[in-house]
């Protein structure tokens, strides 16, 4: 493990493709003792595991989420975008998906 609570000995891609299209690695990623979880910053987190820059295990222990939380904001991505992370919109987003049927494949 590194100083970041990363470990360096997996082998996997050294930079992905963040949520704003832009160049994304493991230095970039917020700080693991990042309280204020804006949108992008979940978002950021969300790019790194599915590209490989991060485990689902390695973001829950940096970030000590759960891994419930994290699918949360995984599937939110999903359905809404980037904009679905909004803390203030989280409340009409899930009123939508309990009247929307599920898109095929969910």
């Amino acid at each position: 493990m590194n100083n970041r609570g990363i470990d360096s000995s997996a082998t996997g891609p050294t930079a992905v493709v963040g949520p704003t299209g832009s160049s994304l690695t493991l230095a970039d990623l917020p700080p693991s003792n990042t309280r204020r979880w804006v949108s992008r910053r979940k978002a950021e987190v969300v790019a790194a595991v599915r590209q490989g820059l991060l485990t689902l295990g390695d973001a829950c222990k940096r970030y000590n989420l759960t891994e419930e939380e994290f699918l949360s904001w995984s599937r939110l991505v999903d359905r809404h975008g980037m904009r679905g992370l909004r803390t203030t919109r989280l409340q009409d987003y899930r009123k939508r998906d309990r009247f929307e049927p599920a898109a095929a494949g969910d």
